[in-house]
């Protein structure tokens, strides 16, 4: 257990930064066209815009952006600067240059928008700070403590106790998939209302500090929690299920395959399938840091979908009692069940968002998966060693 919460903190701190690129690349939404028309019938789908006038006077010139979702940017505007116009946005009228004000709307849509892992480090420390890229590390830590000691002390029990089902009727080949995937389950359905706390929080994109953030996620959480029940904080938790439980079993698969070939490279006598192989502490470090992280990163790219879905499903605002009795027919993309969401994302953006911030997750992921399980095999034979000394000086 504590070997399971030195390698998490160690862990929360360092990829923090990645995590929170992560979130916002996943929950903005795809590059639209700005020349793309976009008329009143082709926002009725959204219940905020459902009664719309006919004569709005939508052009492909952006004079003012309205977000739908906190995600996606809309652009109205009228044919020309008029009444109507003014109406939409009264500063523009008192422009000398109307066009500099929709230059200016599109130009600033733009600029906030993330292409990259690096630009996004980049953006959000310079748009909100470099303590922003740390948003979401005290539910993080939170989090991990009982989330890593179940998930790692239960993979230990369910591998190498020899009253474990998956130890004894099991191959020895198999038995790091099902047993990381069981033991995935068990984690991820205790910290799920936390995970969604943290992933609305690194999604925040708010200039404000630290405690407007928290205090701004925590409201939000009761607002849905009034309107949709208890159960409103496990949203998201199938998907999450699809994404950790396949990884955790390819993870754990690749990593005692690597681990277990790297040892063979030095020492071939040492083999040993019933219990954790044994050598010294450097060896061990070196073998867990790079299986880790090898194992890590192959996971981490196959699940991305399924992370790309539950980041969405976790940060999409919950529709008001009002809009839903409006429209009760409109069901949104993420309130379907995990094939369809999966299906739509692939449908209206292709593979691309479907792998939407793989890059940042990989990066996050190895080095997260590396230093985790090092500090934990290191940790653990430590304290093995300490248990065995003390076991041999009370016998004499």
């Amino acid at each position: 257990m504590l070997s399971a919460v030195s390698g998490s903190l160690l862990t929360s701190l360092l990829v923090t930064p990645l995590d929170v690129v992560r979130v916002r690349l996943q929950s903005q939404s795809p590059p639209s066209s700005s020349k793309q028309p976009i008329t009143p019938s082709s926002l009725s789908r959204f219940p905020s815009f459902s009664n719309l006038p006919p004569n709005l006077g939508v052009t492909a010139c952006c004079r003012e952006v309205f977000w739908v979702n906190n995600a996606s940017p809309f652009c109205f505007a009228t044919a020309s600067p008029s009444a109507t116009h003014t109406a939409l946005n009264p500063s523009i009228s008192s422009s000398s240059d109307p066009s500099a004000a929709a230059n200016c709307a599109v130009d600033s849509a733009r600029e906030n928008r993330i292409n990259s892992t690096l630009d996004g480090l980049r953006k959000i420390a310079r748009k909100e700070g470099p303590a922003s890229l740390w948003r979401g590390l005290s539910p993080t830590l939170v989090m991990a403590i009982p989330a890593n000691v179940i998930y790692f002390t239960g993979y230990d029990a369910l591998r190498y106790n020899t009253s474990s089902p998956i130890h004894n009727h099991v191959s020895d080949n198999y038995a790091p998939l099902i047993a990381g995937s069981v033991a995935r389950v068990a984690a991820a359905a205790t910290i799920s209302p936390i995970e969604m706390f943290r992933t609305r929080m690194q999604a925040a994109t708010s200039g404000t500090g630290g405690t407007g953030v928290f205090m701004e996620t925590m409201t939000g959480l009761k607002k849905m929690v009034q309107a949709q029940g208890i159960t409103s904080l496990w949203r998201g938790l199938t998907l999450t299920m699809w994404r950790d439980v396949p990884f955790s079993g390819i993870y754990w698969w690749g990593y005692e395959a690597v681990r277990n070939g790297l040892t063979d490279l030095r020492d071939p006598s040492a083999h040993n399938g019933d219990k954790p192989r044994d050598h010294a502490h450097a060896s061990t470090f070196v073998d867990s840091f790079v299986a880790g992280a090898v194992s890590g990163a192959a996971a981490s790219v196959v699940t991305t979908p399924f992370d790309v879905g539950k980041t969405r499903q976790q940060v999409l605002e919950h529709i008001s009692p009002q809009a839903a009795k409006k429209d009760p027919s409109f069901i949104r993309p993420e309130d379907r069940s995990m094939a369809r969401f999966i299906h739509s994302i692939w449908k209206d953006e292709g593979m691309a968002g479907l792998f939407r911030g793989w890059a940042a997750r990989t990066l996050k992921v190895a080095p997260a998966c590396a230093i985790m399980i090092s500090s934990y095999e290191v940790g653990k034979k430590w304290a093995r060693r300490i248990n065995e000394r003390s076991r041999e000086e009370s016998l004499g």
